[in-house]
């Protein structure tokens, strides 16, 4: 039995495939503490894992983003991540790192599992290896190490290959560290100086290159290739695949077997407060064709619409028993449901823009499972929706591509596999 810490800043999207995590590794008997905000306490001890709490410092109810931190309402273009990065992720690592220190002191572990935004793990790594435990980055959003093969990461742009695209990637990380970065990487160090008493050694954007190992959450095909990687990265396939749901079906479920097409859009479990960007112009676009088009609103109530004849709607929907049934989804670019959606050999139109999401919709187009759309003001046109997926539905090659990548995350031991990659780890050390 392996002793470890799974560290997580209190937001859905990075807490959610760690409670798959932390699930995983209680089955497989592992002793697991869990460090996140107050609100995942009830879902974290339903894993098994024992929960503790971040520091109210490093706390915040992620459910809206712009009342816990007003100062980012309105920023647009660079200047949001730019914020988002500076005041949600590095201004609390301070206190995480704290409370980690604590965690084990009171009781040592064996290794810390730690998602990308969680920067006190940063903190930690900036020690000398003898001064910690082992730290695994846990790759819940496409694969961000630095490569002389990759553009820099929350840009969006795919490989180039050959020596033009070196030279292009080269020059896009020294404008992006330049320009877009500086201060953040300048804070960061200063941070690292003061808290450690050492420089940072890398790109603060780029500190899991320092851990010990990365588990990405994919599998190579849906993944940029790298020549030059120095850290060790572990493909697992996703957290979470095959799970039985509880949802109940809507009564409107019965027409999905009426012989159509069904086409499923989404704007992720969060942002679903205007479904103006995504939900409704698919809804347009498709209103005349002879699809059936279902939505979900990420578990918030229905709202008052004047539905076209050939739409439907619902708070939650089965996935494991909608997914099998798809042509094509539609989707704002979420790592978790565009892989379930390969997982099942269905091809996808992605239209992310924000946060790791056009990273994701970049992946799925490169790949060749679907095609990717570029919003404007965080809104997709209805013509570009219906046009994208009538190519889908028409052209064999993206789900023949989705069908390959699926194979392969179907072969793939997802979060299990984890406890192999710290074995081989612990038995290095222990062979040193």
């Amino acid at each position: 039995m392996l002793s470890l810490v799974i560290c997580s800043t209190p937001v859905h999207g990075h807490v959610t495939p760690l409670l798959a995590v932390a699930r995983t590794l209680v089955a497989a008997g592992h002793d697991v503490r869990f460090l996140t905000g107050g609100r995942y306490r009830e879902a974290v001890e339903a894993t098994g894992a024992r929960w503790f709490p971040l520091p109210s410092d490093a706390d915040y109810d992620d459910r809206d983003m712009d009342a816990a931190f007003p100062s980012r309402v309105g920023l647009r273009g660079v200047a949001g991540p730019r914020w988002d990065l500076q005041h949600i992720f590095l201004e609390p690592a301070p206190s995480q790192l704290r409370a980690l220190d604590e965690l084990l002191a009171a009781e040592p572990a064996d290794a810390v599992l730690s998602e990308s935004m969680f920067l006190g793990a940063m903190l930690m790594l900036a020690r000398p290896a003898h001064q910690r435990p082992l730290v695994v980055n846990l790759g819940i959003v496409p694969l961000g190490l630095r490569s002389r093969d990759t553009a820099p990461f929350a840009l969006g742009i795919p490989p180039l290959a050959g020596p033009l695209g070196r030279i292009r990637n080269r020059f896009l990380t020294w404008t992006t560290d330049r320009f877009v970065f500086a201060e953040l990487q300048r804070n960061a160090e200063r941070m690292v100086r003061d808290l450690v008493g050492v420089e940072l050694s890398v790109p603060v954007m780029d500190y899991p290159s320092t851990a010990d190992a990365v588990v990405q959450f994919t599998v190579p095909e849906f993944e940029y290739p790298r020549g030059d990687l120095t850290t060790p990265v572990h493909f697992v396939g996703p957290v979470s695949l095959a799970d039985a749901s509880t949802v109940e079906v809507p009564e409107w479920w019965d027409d999905l077997s009426d012989g159509r097409p069904v086409i499923h859009v989404t704007q992720g479990t969060v942002a679903n407060g205007d479904l103006s960007g995504l939900v409704l112009p698919t809804f347009e676009a498709l209103a005349d064709r002879d699809v059936l088009v279902v939505a979900t609103t990420g578990g918030r109530d229905v709202p008052a619409l004047a539905l076209p004849d050939n739409a439907r709607i619902a708070p939650y929907l089965p996935y494991d028993r909608l997914f099998p049934l798809l042509s094509a989804l539609v989707t704002n670019g979420g790592y978790g449901g565009v892989q379930y959606a390969l997982a099942h050999g269905v091809p996808i139109v992605a239209a992310g823009d924000s946060e790791d999401k056009s990273e994701v919709s970049a992946r799925v187009a490169w790949s060749g499972a679907g095609l990717r759309l570029r919003p404007r003001d965080g809104r997709v046109a209805p013509a570009q929706v219906g046009s994208a997926v009538q190519t889908l539905l028409r052209d064999p090659s993206y789900r023949s591509s989705a069908e390959r990548i699926g194979a392969a995350i179907r072969r793939s031991p997802g979060p299990a596999g984890i406890t192999a990659v710290l074995d081989a780890l612990l038995a290095a050390g222990a062979r040193r």
